[in-house]
């Protein structure tokens, strides 16, 4: 894709190469966790421990869907998964909240939560995805 050998190919051409199917598989995952919080099943089955529980596993299974299979660009499809799903996360709570609660709540009602927002899943998708190249190199794979 390169047009020098030796040289890294662009942001945007790695963007395009990643499994577009696989991310929103890893987005739908992680929308376990509004999912739960939207129908009481956090409240109901005990905070802190269900919010950490359903992060662990939601973690483990990205680690192994992008560990196990052979998407290009692992890390990059895991921070690319991270930022899908903030961007899910905004939009369920933009339109949830005002139909749940008669008012905004989340992200937009709060602006400065934005940034931190991004930065906070694009970095979790970063972990994911560099223990998911562990996953990989165990096998033996990439």
């Amino acid at each position: 894709m390169s047009t020098r050998p030796g040289t890294e190919p662009s942001l945007s051409v790695r963007l395009r190469r990643l499994h577009r199917p696989v991310v929103a598989l890893l987005i739908a995952v992680a929308l376990l966790r509004p999912l739960f919080s939207v129908t009481g099943l956090t409240d109901a089955l005990g905070r802190p421990l269900t919010p950490l529980l359903l992060t662990l596993g939601i973690s483990l299974a990205w680690i192994l869907v992008v560990g196990l299979s052979r998407v290009p660009e692992p890390v990059l499809t895991a921070v690319a998964a991270g930022v899908g799903y903030a961007l899910a996360a905004l939009v369920l709570s933009a339109v949830l909240s005002p139909l749940l609660t008669g008012r905004l709540q989340g992200p937009l009602a709060q602006p400065q939560a934005l940034l931190p927002l991004f930065l906070v899943n694009g970095v979790w998708g970063a972990v994911c995805g560099v223990c998911a190249l562990g996953v990989r190199r165990l096998r033996g794979v990439g």
